[in-house]
C-alpha cells in the first residue's frame, strides 16, 4: 500500500522534534563548554524539599511520594516530615563538609511553616528554586492557564518574601508541565527550569513570552528512582553516580565540559544507614581537581557567558 501524498507534506517534518521550542542539536557537535577553575565536570546537586499535605489531591495527578493509605496516613506523613526535620540537615551538613553549594527546590509552604529552615539554607550559601506550593500543587495539561499562573506566582512570591530574592530556577513536581508552563515561568521572571530531561547540558528554550534556559535534571539517577522505585541499595546508587562521572569525564577530554545532576530527597538519602555512604561518595568527588560542585544559577551564568 502506497502512502498518501500528503504524508510527505507534513510542514514540520525535519530533524528533531516537531516544535519551535529549540532546534535539534547533538551534544557531540556543539562548541565546547569550559567551566570555571578548569573543572571538566560540574556536579549539580538539587535537593527536593517538600511538604506533603495529609490529604492528597489526585487532580490532575497524585504526586510521587504522596500519602498512600486511608486518611489519616500518619505513617507516610511522618516519614516525609522526617526529611524537613532531620534529613535536610544531614544533606546540608554533608555538602558543608566538602564546601559545596547546592540548589534546594523548595515548596513555598516550607517557607511559611519552617522559616528557620529557609534561613539555614541561605546562610549556608545555597540557592532556593521554586518547586510549587506544596505537593498537591501538581501541573499538567487540562489545568486552566490562569490557575497555573496563579499557582506559580504564589510559590515564587512566598519564596521571594522568605529569601529576599525571587528564585531564578523552577522545578515542577514530577517534572510535569502543561503546554503553558514554560511560557508562564518566563512571564514570571524565572531564568531557568529543570523539567525537560533530554540533554546533559543547559540549552536555550523559546516560548511565546521570550527565552528561558532549560537545565536538564536527570530522572534515572535520582535517589528516588534508584533507591525507592528500583529498590536498589545506597551502594548501588553510589556506584552508578561514580560510573556516570567517569564516563562524562572521559567525554570531556574530547568534547568539553560536562554536567552531572545529583537529585536528592531528604527523607530518602538523609536516613542514618545511607548518609554515611553518601558522604563518602561526594568526598571522593571533592578530592578530584577536575570535578566541582555548583548551584544551578552558577551553571546557568557560566554557560550563558559562553553562548
Amino acid at each position: 500500500m502506497s502512502l498518501d501524498a500528503s504524508y510527505l507534506d507534513y510542514p514540520k517534518r525535519r530533524r528533531g522534534m516537531d516544535h519551535d521550542y529549540y532546534p535539534y542539536s547533538s551534544l557531540f557537535d556543539r562548541k565546547p563548554v569550559h567551566w570555571p577553575n578548569y573543572k571538566r565536570l560540574l556536579i549539580w546537586p538539587v535537593i527536593s524539599l517538600e511538604y506533603f499535605p495529609m490529604v492528597p489531591n489526585d487532580d490532575p495527578f497524585r504526586a510521587p511520594g504522596h500519602m498512600q493509605t486511608a486518611y489519616p496516613d500518619y505513617r507516610h506523613y511522618t516519614a516525609r516530615e522526617y526529611g524537613t526535620r532531620i534529613g535536610i540537615y544531614r544533606l546540608l551538613g554533608a555538602f558543608e563538609k566538602v564546601g559545596a553549594k547546592v540548589s534546594v527546590a523548595t515548596n513555598s509552604v516550607i517557607a511559611d511553616r519552617y522559616p528557620q529552615l529557609v534561613e539555614d539554607i541561605l546562610s549556608g550559601g545555597h540557592e532556593i528554586i521554586g518547586h510549587s506550593t506544596d505537593m498537591n500543587g501538581t501541573i499538567a495539561s487540562g489545568m486552566a492557564e490562569n490557575d497555573e499562573k496563579a499557582l506559580i506566582e504564589r510559590s515564587l512570591a512566598a519564596l521571594e518574601k522568605a529569601a529576599g530574592a525571587r528564585p531564578r530556577g523552577w522545578l515542577s513536581i514530577a517534572r510535569s508541565q502543561s503546554f503553558n508552563t514554560a511560557k508562564l515561568l518566563t512571564e514570571a521572571g524565572v531564568d531557568y527550569m529543570c523539567d525537560w530531561v533530554n540533554d546533559e547540558l543547559p540549552y536555550a528554550f523559546q516560548t511565546d513570552a521570550g527565552p528561558i534556559t532549560n537545565i536538564p535534571l536527570n530522572h534515572e539517577l535520582s535517589d528516588r528512582q534508584i533507591i525507592n522505585v528500583q529498590q536498589q541499595s545506597v551502594d548501588s546508587y553510589a556506584q552508578q553516580m561514580t560510573d556516570a562521572a567517569a564516563w562524562l569525564l572521559a567525554e570531556a577530554e574530547q568534547y568539553g565540559g560536562r554536567m552531572l545532576p545529583m537529585h536528592l530527597t531528604p527523607y530518602i538519602m538523609g536516613l542514618p544507614y545511607r548518609i554515611g555512604r553518601f558522604e563518602k561518595l561526594i568526598a571522593g568527588f571533592a578530592d578530584r581537581n577536575d570535578i566541582g560542585f555548583a548551584r544551578g544559577d552558577a551553571i546557568l551564568d557560566s554557560w550563558k557567558a559562553q553562548t
